[in-house]
């Protein structure tokens, strides 16, 4: 991801579609997809930071007049969580 901004806040995005339905399934392959949890998330993609270790799940809107959705997610580091808020 380029920030155009000149930050170092990076991520991976991953198309809903290429992704399990089932959302404990979800989670555990996002999670080994960064490394999570492990402190220096070593066996992924994620930087051992918050700033490095985010998601962007992206799909085609169900909704009407709505092309994308888009679900930003914070990966745990130490956690096997990731924190998830939708975006419209």
């Amino acid at each position: 991801m380029h920030d155009p901004k000149g930050g170092t806040s990076k991520g991976v995005y991953l198309l809903e579609n290429d992704l399990p339905k089932d959302a404990t399934t979800r989670e555990k392959i996002i999670l080994a997809i960064f490394g999570s949890p492990d402190k220096r998330q070593i066996d992924g993609l994620g930087g051992a930071d918050p700033l490095t270790s985010k998601v962007a799940i992206v799909g085609v809107s169900q909704k009407p007049d709505i092309d994308v959705d888009y679900t930003f997610g914070q990966v745990g580091i130490n956690q096997a969580k990731i924190f998830t808020k939708s975006i419209l």
